[in-house]
This record gives C-alpha cells, sequence and structure tokens, in this order.
C-alpha cells in the first residue's frame, strides 16, 4: 500500500470539513455583524458567489497588512469594490473575530493546497486507488 495517497487524501479531506466549519462559524459571527452595520455593508468587496464576503473579510484579516493595501492600491481602478476595505474592517473586528478569520483562511489554503498536492501525486502514479481504502 502507498500511503502518501492516503496521507495526502486525508489531510486534505480534514482540512476541508475544518475550514467548512471555520467558514460558516466565522460568517454567523463576523460577517454577519458586518453585513448590518451600515458603515461596513459597502466595504466586504465584490461578491462573485453567495457568501464570497466571508472569504474576503477573511483574506484581509489573515494577510499581513501592507499585502492588504497593495491590493486595495490596484483595487482603485475598480472603485476599491474587489476587495475588503482593510481600515473599516480592522476597526469594527474583534480579536475573536480576528483569530476565526485567520483559522478559516490558512485552514482553506491548506485544504486547497493539499488537494493540489493529491492530484500531482495522483497523476504522477504515486498513488493508488488501494491506498484510499485502508
Amino acid at each position: 500500500m502507498n500511503d502518501l495517497g492516503f496521507y495526502t487524501f486525508l489531510s486534505a479531506l480534514i482540512f476541508l470539513i475544518l475550514g467548512s466549519f471555520f467558514m460558516v462559524l466565522f460568517g454567523q459571527i463576523s460577517v454577519r455583524k458586518l453585513r448590518k452595520n451600515p458603515e461596513t455593508k459597502d466595504s466586504l468587496g465584490l461578491s462573485f458567489l453567495s457568501g464570497w464576503e466571508i472569504l474576503n473579510v477573511a483574506e484581509t484579516l489573515s494577510l499581513p497588512r501592507t499585502w492588504v493595501r497593495k491590493l486595495e492600491q490596484k483595487g482603485q481602478a475598480y472603485n476599491n469594490e474587489i476587495v475588503a476595505n482593510s481600515d473599516l474592517i480592522y476597526k469594527n473586528t474583534s480579536k475573536l473575530d480576528r483569530i476565526l478569520a485567520r483559522s478559516f483562511f490558512y485552514l482553506w489554503v491548506f485544504s486547497i493546497f493539499s488537494w493540489v498536492l493529491f492530484f500531482i501525486f495522483s497523476s504522477l502514479g504515486l498513488t493508488s486507488p488501494d491506498s484510499l481504502t485502508k
């Protein structure tokens, strides 16, 4: 049996489940509060799909402020609708909101990384179907 495929798949699955849990938690606790606030309601960034604001706010609270400011400057051409307004978001969130945002965002990033890694291993033949049925 090939343990590499099994452990990659298992870690991707765990990151996906935990990331989904933290997405719901962060959305219900933090982003709902920001959506109800008239000051921040229109500053949550562009929403391609339902719930995309959750990812925008989590990204704003998780990435270093210099990176977020650089993204905001690039968004000036689009009236800052692409990314969430970091100054307003930081002003209207608590320490718990930031912890939840970082937990969700990095679990989401590790989940995507793990799935990509699993598919690369799979395409290179480093995993076998038997390794997933332990």
